[in-house]
């Protein structure tokens, strides 16, 4: 089982799409934990202010380390083997390869735990950084938090778990599943629809044509 807890907030903007589709028939089959800590609850002073403006002057707020320090030693406090995944532009670009370490606890992911810090407001304190595993971005793009970037690298990792997508090979065919690849055209009924037509070779029973059709039309470059 792999468990994310998930430091935000704004836990009713990720909740709903936790209990939904295959993210909840994950939990209900014991092979996905979610948990979240509110930031706020570690805040500072009456308004429980977890951010402040920069050194130097600059527009918009940055996260403190003292809520954030103490966000994340309370959950390490009861699994110290947690690790902690920071969405932040200057991370690593999240690839289907890397979710896929993450699903099968690769020596590369060896925890089943993860903290994901959701970062708000202009960005976060630097020191921050220094308590952070997996610095990840998922594009040159900027969003207005982090708790978009925390359901990508989730879903993109509890699906590839056996037993949560339902087919054994649904994972392992699809695009980006060895690379760059991409996976092939697909159709389904019917056979005609408005004038565009499914292609004869998948209507034909050929198993061995429409292999070699699939992959011809993958994106994969070798062709056997």
């Amino acid at each position: 089982m792999i468990k994310f807890t998930i430091i935000t907030l704004f836990q009713e903007a990720i909740e709903p799409y936790l209990k939904s589709s295959m993210m909840w028939k994950a939990t209900e089959k014991g092979l996905a934990e979610f948990d979240f800590v509110n930031l706020r609850e570690f805040g500072l002073g009456p308004h429980k202010s977890v951010d402040d403006t920069p050194y130097g002057g600059g527009d918009g707020m940055l996260l403190r380390c003292e809520p954030v320090f103490a966000a994340i030693e309370s959950v390490k406090a009861k699994d110290p083997d947690t690790k902690v995944i920071l969405p932040t532009p200057v991370g690593e670009l999240w690839t289907q390869k890397m979710a896929r370490e993450f699903a099968f606890h690769s020596g590369l992911r060896p925890a089943s735990h993860y903290i994901i810090l959701c970062p708000h407001y202009e960005g976060y304190d630097e020191r921050i950084l220094s308590i952070v595993d997996y610095k990840v971005s998922l594009g040159k793009y900027v969003l207005t938090g982090g708790e978009l970037p925390a359901l990508i690298m989730i879903d993109s990792i509890v699906r590839l778990i056996p037993g949560v997508l339902g087919g054994e090979q649904s994972a392992e065919i699809e695009s980006f599943s060895e690379g760059d690849n991409l996976e092939y055209p697909q159709y389904t009924r019917p056979e005609d629809f408005r004038g565009m037509k499914v292609p004869e070779v998948l209507l034909s029973g050929n198993h061995g044509e429409i292999a070699r059709w699939r992959e011809k039309h993958s994106g994969r470059v070798e062709i056997k």
